[in-house]
């Protein structure tokens, strides 16, 4: 054989064998999942973000055709969850379900992280958005937020409010709050949404800003006054609760919310096959309407949008956090 021939046939043995990778590569892709998916939460049992994951589980399970195993990993504001999913394989088979901490604030609050949330994950999908309610004593003397803000501002340092706890977005709410009124507002953090509503409707403190599902219930019943949403558009649950964007601090925005992520490097097909999974199941509208019943609202998204949020998220905080000093060691 010819040193010619010979090159043809080396490239052409290279080719068939590059082929041939290829090929299983993608075979193997599109059999993904072949074994249980681990799912690291960074909440607790019983939270709104664990229950709503359960709450998809069934139809993923289906969907896949393998079963999707719930790892709770809490605790350093998503941090340490968030870190095992950094750290495992790219394969596909463990993901994690992160929330705004974790995802786009943690970076400005910690004067260390474990792991750098741009590049060491991989976002997959928005799952959903909770938004926060700013409720007080019915007792105050203010009928509306506008009445609030000038009683405020009236006596400086005499209203306090409290929030879920240091470094959660409900504290980054507060915070923008007290950035953008100027009410000179006196935060309290407690731990979690339930102990903060409960200190308002026993009048141990005249404000609070709370998810909906710990305030929903006692707002209906009359026992706490809803002055304002903090989403920029009204909640279906309160359609007469007017935003904070509309009553006065113009733009105001901020919403608590929790989406899917995968270790970088992950393939992307895997990637697009999750968030095609997670997309469907969110649409489905008995998952929607029992999301909804809780204070939750479905929010799937495109990995190249719930990048782009994630960006944009952390961006907006990083200001608000180094205005207000905020420290979390």
């Amino acid at each position: 054989m010819t040193s010619r021939a010979q090159r043809i046939s080396l490239w052409a043995c290279i080719a068939t064998a590059l082929l041939t990778c290829t090929l299983n590569a993608q075979a193997q892709k599109s059999d993904y999942p072949t074994k249980p998916i681990r799912m690291v939460v960074t909440f607790p049992p019983g939270g709104s973000t664990d229950v709503v994951l359960r709450m998809l589980l069934p139809r993923l399970n289906d969907k896949l055709g393998q079963q999707v195993v719930v790892d709770n990993r809490p605790g350093a504001g998503g941090n340490i969850g968030l870190n095992l999913v950094a750290k495992a394989p790219a394969d596909g088979y463990t993901l994690g379900i992160g929330a705004a901490g974790g995802l786009s604030a943690n970076a400005s609050l910690y004067a260390q992280m474990p792991f750098d949330p741009v590049k060491d994950l991989k976002p997959v999908s928005m799952v959903a958005a909770i938004p926060f309610v700013l409720i007080g004593q019915p007792g105050l003397p203010a009928k509306n937020f506008s009445e609030l803000m000038a009683y405020a501002k009236s006596h400086p340092g005499k209203l306090s409010i409290a929030h879920g706890g240091n470094g959660t977005a409900m504290h980054l709410s507060t915070a923008l709050l007290n950035q953008m009124s100027d009410m000179k507002l006196v935060e309290i953090p407690y731990k979690g949404s339930g102990p903060a509503a409960l200190d308002v409707l026993t009048g141990q403190v005249q404000l609070a800003i709370v998810d909906l599902p710990a305030s929903l219930q006692h707002i209906k019943a009359g026992k706490l006054t809803a002055y304002a949403v903090t989403s920029l558009q009204r909640l279906s649950s309160l359609p007469d609760v007017p935003t904070l964007s509309e009553s006065g601090l113009s733009g105001y925005d901020s919403t608590g919310w929790f989406g899917m992520v995968a270790p970088a490097g992950t393939p992307s097909a895997i990637v697009a096959r999750m968030n095609a999974e997670m997309t469907a199941a969110l649409n489905d509208d008995t998952i929607k309407a029992s999301m909804r019943n809780l204070g939750v609202e479905p929010a799937p998204s495109t990995v190249e949008t719930f990048e782009a949020y994630i960006k944009s998220e952390s961006q907006k905080w990083a200001k608000v956090i180094k205005t207000a000093n905020i420290k979390i060691e």
